[in-house]
């Protein structure tokens, strides 16, 4: 086990944290789009990582797809035109697999109609990061503690008319990075938050050309809730607030096969950091282009629409609408299915290469039995990037209560 390698992966990780909410100081004449990333960076980001092998076979789409017991992740809403009475899924993320061997992302999903129109959900999302040496200053060994993070959700979706649905869901977030380690002589603590998700889906029935097929559309803003804080004098941290919005289309070639794309488009809405610089009678940092990324959850998911300082081009040209938009990530994909049983899947995701820079394609495969169903995903990073998923291959599985009663019966 590679303790070094992984401590500083923690403490990088952990110094980001506690820098969240602060602006860059850097040469305003220089801050030119061509050049200069300034990156969007919350508390908790594990609740942005696609659980399940379905979507993120799809490049991470999933607001607009079918139903399954996955939904609470990308939209509680969808549930409510599930088919089946009973539903679970578990998911097997392993990452960061080139470098050490025990950091893994655990799903587990599952779903209940309690009437015709309603149906409850409930899923626990945990983020394991293996064991970690401590050390103080002078090199000696404090101890060694396994940092995790888990979310623990409850859902209801219920049915607003016969195409149109909607959902909510409650989430309780717990982060624990250090086990109560010293960051030089500062304490540090778990990291708690609630937060909730509002939904709407929408789905109709439709022909292209003599063909069976669906259009649907989605919408999941999640993660709304409070800020968290590592230590007891630190700035608190927005939570990845999320605005997900999204379509797919499904078409039912023949009685065998079945094809359907999807794309998602997402916004963080949380502030973005400004443009500072030093004040050099104060020595306080004064922000000059941008704003105050220290407000409140309702202030900082307006503000997150024009907070950001603008891209320059080589004119001078500074456009804030222009970085705005390069915030928004696209998640495409399609699904292929024969008879029911057999699916192949792939997608893209992309990402502004000042906003992150994450691109990847993705591919999957899925096998649907009586009872229970198997899914894949892989990933393949590009634009000469890394990816903790990389090289990385992901599983789901799903139980079909209703066809193992079925089973039974016969």
């Amino acid at each position: 086990m590679k303790y070094h390698t992984k401590s500083l992966i923690i403490l990088v990780g952990f110094i980001a944290i506690f820098n969240i909410v602060t602006g860059q100081t850097v040469d305003p004449n220089k801050y030119l789009g061509q050049d200069s990333p300034n990156a969007i960076t919350t508390a908790a980001p594990f609740l942005m990582i696609a659980p399940d092998s379905r979507a993120g076979a799809m490049g991470d789409a999933g607001v607009a797809t079918s139903p399954d017991p996955n939904s609470m992740h990308w939209n509680p809403a969808k549930l409510a035109f599930v088919d089946k009475d009973l539903g679970l899924a578990v998911s097997y993320t392993p990452w960061l697999r080139n470098i050490v061997s025990d950091i893994s992302l655990s799903y587990l999903g599952f779903y209940k109609k309690i009437a015709k129109k309603q149906t409850i959900s409930f899923s626990l999302l945990y983020f394991s990061l293996g064991n970690i040496v401590f050390t103080n200053e002078g090199g000696q060994n404090t101890g060694s503690y396994n940092p995790s993070e888990f979310a623990i959700d409850g859902g209801y979706s219920f049915l607003l008319s016969k195409n149109l649905s909607g959902g909510i869901a409650l989430r309780y977030i717990y982060s624990n990075l250090t086990g109560g380690q010293y960051i030089g002589s500062t304490a540090t603590h778990a990291g708690m938050a609630v937060a909730a998700d509002l939904s709407v889906y929408y789905q109709h029935d439709l022909k292209i050309s003599d063909k069976e097929s669906k259009l649907s559309f989605g919408i999941n803003v999640s993660n709304i809730g409070s800020k968290i804080s590592y230590t007891d004098d630190a700035i608190q941290n927005f939570i990845p607030i999320n605005l997900r919005v999204g379509s797919a289309l499904k078409i039912n070639l023949d009685d065998y096969n079945s094809l359907m794309f999807t794309c998602d488009l997402n916004k963080l809405l949380v502030p973005t950091p400004p443009l500072t610089v030093r004040d050099s009678a104060t020595g306080v940092q004064k922000i000059i282009y941008g704003k105050d990324p220290n407000v409140s959850v309702p202030t900082g998911i307006f503000q997150s629409f024009s907070d950001a300082p603008g891209f320059v081009d080589a004119n001078g040209n500074r456009s804030v609408l222009k970085e705005e938009l390069a915030e928004i990530t696209i998640s495409s994909g399609f699904e292929y299915w024969y008879a029911k049983q057999f699916a192949i899947r792939a997608g893209y995701f992309n990402e502004n290469q000042y906003k992150g820079n994450r691109k990847y394609f993705t591919f999957g495969l899925g096998l649907k039995m009586n009872v229970f169903g198997l899914d894949f995903a892989y990933l393949v990073p590009t634009a000469g990037r890394s990816n903790p998923l990389a090289n990385t291959i992901r599983f789901s599985l799903s139980f079909d209560f209703d066809s193992f009663k079925d089973e039974k019966t016969k």
